[in-house]
């Protein structure tokens, strides 16, 4: 069921991609030099589609860097949390092993309070 809504999902995405890359494939002029209109120092002929999807993509690494440093505190404090509960655990192993099964008492009611009201 999963894999049917994700292939009614990704499909028209993929479609609507292959459509764009064929719809701009006209080359345009990628210049990094703001100073120099007419002859720029850093210029490549590129693909529209390919200056788009790469600009896609540069957005999605920067918004997946920006959401890992955002969680950082609370991989912080999972970690600590993990830490606790592991040496909880332990002390509660070593506390069960210290105690042998014929030291425990006997759940028994005083006598004074056996006999009633």
């Amino acid at each position: 069921m999963i894999r049917f809504l994700k292939a009614l999902i990704l499909l028209p995405v993929a479609i609507l991609i292959v459509l764009l890359a064929v719809a701009n494939r006209a080359p345009v002029t990628l210049s990094l030099d703001p100073f120099s209109q007419d002859a720029p120092e850093f210029a490549t002929q590129l693909p529209l589609f390919a200056v788009i999807f790469a600009a896609v993509m540069l957005g999605v690494v920067i918004g997946g860097v920006a959401s890992w440093l955002a969680q950082g505190k609370n991989r912080k404090s999972r970690r600590e949390l993990r830490r606790e509960t592991r040496q909880l655990r332990y002390e509660t192993e070593r506390l069960k092993a210290q105690s042998a099964p014929g030291t425990t008492l006997p759940a028994t009611v005083p006598s004074s309070q056996s006999q009633g009201f």
